[in-house]
């Protein structure tokens, strides 16, 4: 018997890599002489760094860059087992928990940090960077991140304007003349589940910006240079952003990154799908497990164990998540490739109580799928 193993972590408590060890122990108590493939995996939000480090044999890299508020933070950032290829989680460098709940305010915070980080990835010579932007602090439309790669945004005096959306009020020419010559020889894709343009009722101003701290007339202040940040791109560099979708991503970081690195959005899931080599390592397998901490109505939306379901559909290989807990609405992942559920929850308690036995849990789990499975297999 061939099983593939290919979770997302458990959000803040366990990597993937730690769940995939765990649903292993469990299936070698029934099956120990079963060949276990381990993928860890992600979707593009918090922990694909690590997944897909875990998953090529990567490093981490940490860096010391602009934090979101222009104070220095510390960050990481991957680079996969290809030695050419980086992972960038924006939240590492331009996230909202850098920022206390009472300084939140995207007229100030900047993604020039993240910047930084891309800048990093080039000098250690990766020329493939995929930006994870989920969790962003900041609605700035990415423009920190291009002053952090030599792009100038000039006002009508020919200076430098300050950091965050507010600054953009003041934007009068873009100047990409002195912008890192890497850039054009480098493939950068952006690992994302947002379809939100940069402007307008789904922009990222309204939609977004309350959630980072924006009073109402905040909100109405950032539309509105976010606007004036579009058109001047459009008159500039001869790219018409505004209803891209996509480009409303992170606070406008979607924007940013196709308008000056030229950019490709897609699903961050089929992005660790690809990189990780999933398909290959499905051959042949018998069954698939895999897993997230929370199921619910919005798993079917992009995330991890819907992307992996689909992919063993193609094969009808039958999969099976094995999740912390199940929500409102789990039901819906039946009609897209999820076969069953086992949860880890044996019985009532807390979210920390599960948390605390979660290394006796999995296992425990997985060791019942493997036995129920055995009933019918044998």
């Amino acid at each position: 018997m061939k099983i593939a193993i290919a979770p997302d972590s458990f959000k803040e408590n366990l990597s993937a890599l730690e769940v995939a060890k765990l649903i292993e122990k469990g299936i070698r108590r029934v099956y120990p002489k079963a060949k276990i493939i381990k993928v860890p995996m992600a979707d593009g939000g918090e922990g694909t760094v690590r997944s897909l480090v875990d998953a090529t044999k990567g490093r981490i890299i940490r860096e010391e860059v602009t934090g979101p508020l222009g104070r220095k933070v510390k960050a990481s950032y991957g680079i996969l087992g290809d030695k050419k290829t980086a992972i960038i989680e924006m939240a590492s460098a331009s996230g909202l928990p850098l920022v206390p709940k009472n300084k939140r305010n995207p007229l100030l915070t900047t993604t020039y940090g993240t910047g930084e980080l891309i800048k990093a990835a080039l000098d250690r010579g990766c020329r493939r960077i995929i930006v994870g932007i989920g969790g962003s602090a900041t609605v700035d439309g990415g423009a920190g991140m291009a002053q952090a790669l030599g792009v100038r945004l000039l006002d009508k005096k020919g200076r430098e304007i300050g950091f965050g959306g507010g600054a953009l009020g003041n934007l009068e020419r873009i100047d990409i003349s002195k912008m890192d010559e890497r850039i054009k020889k480098t493939e950068v894709l952006v690992a994302s589940d947002v379809d939100n343009p940069l402007t307008g009722p789904k922009g990222a101003a309204r939609v977004y910006a309350p959630q980072k701290g924006a009073t109402p007339s905040m909100v109405k202040r950032l539309e509105k240079n976010l606007k004036r940040y579009a058109s001047i791109i459009k008159r500039d560099l001869k790219k018409d952003i505004k209803d891209v979708p996509g480009t409303g991503a992170a606070g406008g970081l979607g924007a940013g990154l196709i308008t000056f690195l030229d950019a490709k959005i897609r699903l961050g899931v089929d992005i660790v799908i690809e990189t990780v080599g999933l398909k290959k390592r499905l051959k042949d397998a018998d069954l698939v497990i895999t897993g997230e901490g929370k199921m619910d109505s919005q798993t079917i939306y992009g995330k991890t164990p819907i992307g992996v379901a689909k992919l063993a559909k193609r094969y009808n290989i039958p999969v099976v998540a094995i999740v912390g807990e199940v929500g409102e609405g789990v039901e819906k992942v039946y009609k897209h490739g999820i076969d069953g559920i086992m949860t880890t929850t044996p019985y009532p308690m807390t979210h920390s109580q599960a948390v605390g036995k979660s290394s006796r849990l999995i296992p425990d789990a997985s060791e019942q799928l493997m036995r129920l499975i055995k009933v019918k297999i044998d």
